[in-house]
């Protein structure tokens, strides 16, 4: 009798395992094109962002071009290039400048894309709207090259326009690209200037889905455009804040190679000098891929981490990620 039933009971899994595949087979099909759209963005974290991973392990070997990953020997002691990072007589300070560059970033960064966001939402007038907007997405698009030119243009200390006014003015020219107490501050400016109305956009984006009833419902309560906007459009674009944050959290110790490479000088490098430019310089221009390797997995560890953290914490407020 147990024969009969288990194959009974394995001809009843059979069938239900193939009902699955088939509604799975009907649901792929029936939304197919959205699928065709996703698989571009799929083929590209695969090649691009997961099988790079395998490289991760040369941050555990004395890696040799000749040898290839595979046959490179391992490093002894296994942390042998985390420790030569962490012993190095710039980690303090590399830290320290990747930490604050980052931090100044985040801080004075995140604020003016949502007030310009509420300031457009805000106007009436649809072509001062679009001309405002377009003006100020425009610069996302320069290289920091670019950007860099425009800021020699503007702030040199022998040509500059803006010293060339002080000049005229009667005082000392400002080596503002030069010195190490304005050096920072032109760097997180000139971020804020680039990405200020691409920014907004993201918000303006989550204003669109805000219910327009309840606007409404504010304005016959007589609330004021500030009560509403201080008590609709922020709560209604609050998950979106704290989602962007806590993505920037995740990129702590990214401050910004390719500005900061293009925009620094010696004369700055105290305050400049960050753990990717020395990562550059001392890992891949003197093919030390390990040490690089290495660095990036630390960076990568404490960026997963603050994700993780910032994550759970924004959970208790029901906007968590994930």
């Amino acid at each position: 009798m147990r024969q009969p039933i288990a194959a009974a009971g394995h001809a009843e899994a059979v069938t239900g395992s193939k009902t699955r595949l088939a509604r799975l087979a009907v649901r792929l099909w029936q939304f197919k094109a959205l699928y065709v759209m996703l698989a571009p963005g799929v083929v590209y974290y695969i090649l691009f962002k997961y099988l790079p991973m395998y490289g991760v392990i040369i941050a555990f070997k004395d890696f040799n071009m000749m040898d290839g990953i595979w046959y490179s020997d391992w490093a002894q002691p296994w942390n042998k290039h985390f420790i030569a990072f962490f012993n190095s007589p710039y980690f303090s300070q590399l830290l320290t400048n990747t930490f604050l560059i980052s931090l100044y970033k985040l801080l004075f960064g995140m604020f003016p894309p949502i007030l310009m966001a509420l300031l457009l939402n805000e106007c009436r007038i649809g072509w001062f709207k679009s001309l405002v907007q377009t003006l100020t997405y425009m610069p996302h698009f320069l290289s920091w090259v670019i950007i860099y030119g425009i800021l020699i243009a503007l702030l040199s200390e022998s040509s500059g326009l803006i010293n060339q006014w002080i000049k005229n003015a009667g005082g000392d020219a400002i080596p503002f690209l030069t010195s190490t107490s304005t050096f920072r501050s032109i760097l997180v400016s000139s971020e804020i200037w680039q990405n200020l109305g691409w920014g907004a956009i993201i918000y303006l984006a989550a204003m669109t889905g805000i219910d327009p009833t309840l606007y409404e419902a504010a304005r016959v309560d007589g609330a004021s455009r500030l009560r509403m906007v201080w008590h609709i459009t922020l709560p209604g674009i609050r998950s979106v804040i704290i989602m962007l944050l806590i993505l920037r959290l995740g990129h702590i110790l990214d401050a910004g190679f390719e500005q900061i490479y293009i925009m620094y000088n010696i004369q700055v490098y105290p305050v400049a000098d960050i753990i990717d430019t020395w990562v550059f310089r001392t890992g891949l221009q003197q093919l030390n891929f390990s040490l690089a390797s290495a660095v990036g997995l630390f960076k990568a560890g404490i960026g997963l981490v603050l994700v993780l953290a910032s994550n759970k914490i924004a959970k208790r407020w029901g906007d968590g990620i994930w």
